[in-house]
């Protein structure tokens, strides 16, 4: 199942956190949402709170807010949008769920969601149709580790990690692991080094 990084443009009331101020950092740790608004928890890494709270202050797109923490660099912030944002809307129209915590940078919120291409297409599509700007930064195809190997080879690797024999200096020997395994020298040796070989291509993204 593919993985992939995407950028949402931001309302311009949320947005302008961002932008007027590109040194602090911007984090959603959690929304939640109710029949009539979305509750967001943001974390705000910054060396001028007071800053932040005039902002938030002076923000029309705010109605209410409150700090639930501050010291002299964090700040934790739970405020409510009296409305679904066109954004939360269509990521729930694709069926996703958000992975947080989520990245305000530039007026833009970064996420990474473990996906399909259906989904991923239905994603696209909503985001269209609501008008929202977004950026498809990158997509990965994840392989499950266990499904990567045939039983013997995920057995045979596991059974050496655990025995030493890929630790420096070598704890144990492929003699002394194909005794173990029943198996001969050469014997282990071929499937361990068709195991390497295949872990080896899929982390430099070499079709195996």
């Amino acid at each position: 199942m593919p993985s992939a990084q995407l950028k949402f443009k931001l309302p311009d009331g949320p947005a302008t956190l961002s932008t007027e101020r590109p040194d602090d950092d911007f984090r959603v740790l959690a929304t939640r949402a109710t029949a009539t608004s979305l509750r967001v928890v943001l974390e705000v890494r910054t060396s001028d709170p007071t800053a932040i709270v005039r902002h938030l202050d002076d923000a029309s797109w705010l109605p209410a807010y409150e700090i639930l923490h501050t010291d002299e660099r964090t700040m934790l912030i739970e405020y409510s949008l009296q409305s679904h944002p066109s954004l939360h809307r269509a990521i729930l129209a694709s069926g996703h769920l958000l992975q947080f915590p989520l990245d305000f940078q530039d007026g833009w919120l970064v996420s990474e969601l473990i996906t399909s291409h259906e989904r991923l297409s239905r994603l696209k599509d909503a985001f269209e149709s609501e008008g929202i700007a977004y950026q498809l930064d990158s997509v990965r195809q994840s392989t499950d580790p266990i499904s990567l190997l045939t039983e013997q080879q995920h057995r045979f690797v596991t059974e050496a990690v655990e025995r030493g024999y890929y630790d420096t200096p070598r704890e144990c020997t492929l003699t002394e692991l194909a005794t173990e395994l029943d198996v001969s020298k050469s014997g282990a040796s071929g499937i361990l080094h068709r195991a390497e070989g295949r872990i080896i291509k899929h982390f430099l993204g070499v079709s195996v």
